[in-house]
């Protein structure tokens, strides 16, 4: 018996299970791990109790019709026009963007953002492939890699790519015959009517590009796990992932798929949007602390996550410790998302309101961002 020797090259702790590890028993103010405080939508919470009323055993892996349908009807105001075909429903987005590296070779190049969500890199490092970074902006066109990952709004530093930006790396991704893996989970939170939230909406885009979308943080999934996967039949993935999927998954229970289904009706959509306006307002809040403070920051407008800049040259681990230890407020170190998140920090506009209120408060009364 061998083992996967690529395992030991990774960090010895998944980023947010070390910041469980290091505030586990003490009371603080949690800004840091990007899990939703509020109820599910009503709408969702009936469709779910009505369904398990009723009896279903195994459905399609892919998902049910019905909610495919809805994915389709969701994309269809942005102006993308879809397949039923070309929606999986999946378990979340974290999921996918893992298990879609199956059907790809493992001698693949994988150019990755930094900074950026840690599950790119780890499920590439345990597959062994060659990892190329790329910071924010145009892709470099002397860098030749096979799968490009995507992530618009950013987690963790909240910016968002504009049609211009993402059409450059849809050109590129066809002139390098790559594809590309487009993370969408908090498309829900752009306010900006002239930023793209699928990258369908550039021209040429499913000859190139996988999207994945979640129901986590725009419906308050996290422990309800649902979300889709969009591979469109001009790449020629899609019945790669379909025997994938048929083979290695079972789907989502017909329960969830029921909620996910009032999630995305008229009804739902409106609940929800409540949902996420509270959270951006906690954003607000966030940047408002921030500006008075004289603090640089990215993120907050369009995103739920605000990147900031640590003070006195600490590293992101040091501002960590000294968050948690001298004033009782978790966020994220930066460097958790790479290395060019060395010297930054994430603060998360999903913390309870009367959370936030109380540590932006403290650090007006400290000025221990200063």
């Amino acid at each position: 018996m061998k083992i996967n020797d690529n395992y030991s090259r990774l960090e010895k702790s998944y980023l947010f299970s070390e910041i469980a590890r290091r505030t586990a028993g003490k009371d603080v103010l949690r800004l840091g791990i990007g899990d939703v405080t509020l109820p599910l939508a009503p709408v969702v919470i009936s469709a779910m109790q009505h369904a398990a009323t009723e009896f279903r055993g195994y459905g399609e892996e892919q998902g049910y019709k019905f909610l495919r349908d809805a994915v389709v009807d969701y994309y269809a105001p942005k102006g993308v026009g879809l397949e039923n075909s070309e929606v999986f429903i999946s378990d979340g987005a974290k999921s996918d963007l893992g298990n879609i590296l199956d059907i790809f070779s493992c001698d693949a190049t994988v150019l990755i953002p930094n900074p950026v969500y840690p599950v790119y890199v780890d499920t590439n490092i345990m597959a062994g492939r060659k990892i190329v970074y790329a910071k924010w902006g145009a892709p470099d066109p002397e860098v030749r890699a096979d799968i490009i990952y995507i992530c618009s709004p950013n987690n963790p530093t909240g910016e968002v790519y504009n049609k211009d930006e993402l059409s450059a790396w849809v050109e590129y991704a066809i002139a390098n015959n790559a594809v590309i893996l487009f993370d969408a989970a908090y498309e829900a939170f752009v306010r900006d009517p002239e930023l793209p939230t699928s990258i369908y909406q550039i021209p040429n885009a499913k000859k190139c590009a996988i999207e994945f979308c979640s129901l986590s943080k725009t419906a308050g999934f996290t422990g309800v796990r649902c979300g889709w996967t969009i591979v469109p039949h001009e790449t020629g993935l899609n019945e790669l992932w379909l025997r994938r999927q048929t083979t290695k998954f079972n789907g989502v229970s017909y329960i969830v798929q029921r909620g996910a289904q009032a999630a995305l009706s008229p009804q739902g959509v409106v609940q929800n949007r409540a949902n996420i306006d509270h959270y951006m307002g906690n954003a607000k809040i966030i940047m408002d602390a921030l500006d008075e403070l004289g603090i640089e920051y990215k993120g907050g407008k369009n995103a739920p996550y605000i990147w900031l800049k640590c003070p006195d040259n600490m590293t992101s681990w040091q501002y960590f410790d000294h968050l948690l230890n001298k004033h009782q407020i978790v966020g994220t170190p930066g460097a958790g998302f790479g290395s060019a998140g060395e010297g930054h920090f994430r603060l998360s506009a999903f913390a309870k309101r009367e959370d936030i209120v109380m540590a932006m408060g403290r650090l007006r009364e400290y000025s221990i961002l200063r």
